[in-house]
């Protein structure tokens, strides 16, 4: 029995890779079910991105939890008969295939408003329709370059890519956030819309800051590493002990109590060169020197509990396998364990915290494996099933 604010809603996915994989994981770590359809011969093709998790894909893991596995031919006219009976039962179908499959399997919006009227059905796509790089395909670094936002990441002349997807996941997110506004709208007998997601949009959206900061001072503002081009003193420093401290501050009483408090400083503070942030930027370098030499003298533990008591943010650089065992996370409990087809794995639970409701952190599915469950949910016999496979319609 399903739990949660979505438990009686249906969820069919057509997806691969993360940015729809997120987005279906995120409506079901409300309790929605999700039924992912794959290709039978390789299926969703995350899941031979590498083989760390004892076999599986990193990625693969990540993103499917919780999901049910139908293995459907959809270039068959079996296997898009199998789908069409599935999503007269669904709510909501999510797709982020590669451009212009869904219209050749006769699922574009005005196919689904057809055959099936009260669907709602959102799609992911690289570039929204209509311009020219429509037709392209569209992965996560190569939307992130086209948005622009590797030329503002890293340092000057040596331009990176964010680490985490943030095309991917945030696509994936604007989407789980589409349909929950969609599922409202039908609630209140609103007409059913499809709506698409772009995942050019979604970055040109995230690079909002420079973008209009470049529009209005003719300015390009350059990467900084770990730092931003936005505020200053913000930045990562060596510490006495071998470890790098990031300290930030974001307005002028936070800058008056790093350099008074936190560097016993004062000349610093009324210095008029620093009095304001348009100031310390443009000076940057000169505070990043005297930050840097202060830190370099004292060990993390001390720099950090001198900046908690004078009110400085403050944080620890940390690696992956920091992360793993960071002390936040084990205090408040976040990982629990999922089932997969090669044995229980870790996995943090997803960032909202309800009052009353802790998400299920379902299993990761084999490809396929819940093919004749669903089947016969729909009404097929165990020969039928058997017919369809024989045909190579479903897996």
């Amino acid at each position: 029995m399903r739990n949660g604010p979505l438990a009686d809603v249906t969820v069919v996915a057509l997806e691969q890779a993360v940015s729809a994989p997120m987005c279906t994981r995120t409506l079901g770590d409300f309790g929605a079910r999700v039924i992912k359809v794959e290709n039978p011969e390789g299926g969703d093709f995350a899941r031979h991105y590498d083989d760390v998790v004892r076999g599986l894909a990193a990625h693969f893991v990540w993103v499917n939890r919780g999901k049910e596995s139908v293995a459907l031919d959809l270039k068959s006219d079996a296997g898009r008969a199998v789908l069409h009976r599935l999503l007269d039962r669904a709510d909501v179908l999510v797709s982020n295939l590669a451009p212009g499959t869904t219209a050749r399997l006769q699922l574009s919006p005005a196919d689904l408003e057809i055959r099936h009227p009260d669907l709602i059905a959102v799609e992911i796509d690289g570039y929204g329709p209509g311009g020219p790089l429509s037709h392209k395909r569209a992965y996560d670094l190569l939307v992130q370059a086209e948005a622009g936002a590797c030329a503002v990441t890293g340092h000057p002349g040596m331009p990176a890519k964010p680490g985490p997807p943030v095309a991917d996941v945030c696509s994936g997110l604007y989407a789980a956030l589409t349909v929950l506004a969609l599922l409202h709208g039908r609630g209140r007998g609103q007409l059913t819309p499809s709506a698409a997601v772009s995942m050019f949009d979604t970055m040109t959206e995230l690079m909002g800051y420079p973008l209009t900061y470049t529009r209005h001072s003719g300015v390009q503002q350059q990467p900084l590493g770990m730092s931003s081009p936005a505020v200053a003193p913000y930045g990562a420093h060596r510490t006495a002990d071998g470890h790098t401290v990031v300290l930030g501050t974001t307005n002028d009483r936070e800058w008056r109590r790093l350099a008074g408090e936190l560097l016993a400083r004062p000349d610093l503070a009324d210095d008029e060169r620093f009095r304001t942030n348009a100031g310390r930027v443009e000076h940057r370098a000169v505070l990043d020197t005297e930050i840097s030499a202060w830190c370099a003298r004292h060990e993390l533990a001390d720099i950090q509990a001198r900046a908690d008591a004078a009110g400085i943010g403050n944080a620890r650089y940390n690696t992956q396998t920091d992360v793993l065992v960071h002390p936040q996370l084990a205090a408040r409990d976040r990982w629990r364990t999922v089932g997969t087809p090669v044995g229980p794995v870790l996995a943090l639970l997803p960032p909202p915290v309800v009052t009353g409701y802790e998400p299920s952190m379902g299993a990761v599915p084999a490809l396929g494996e819940h093919t004749d469950a669903v089947l016969g949910e729909l009404g097929f016999s165990d020969d039928e099933i058997k017919a369809l496979r024989e045909q190579g319609a479903v897996g």
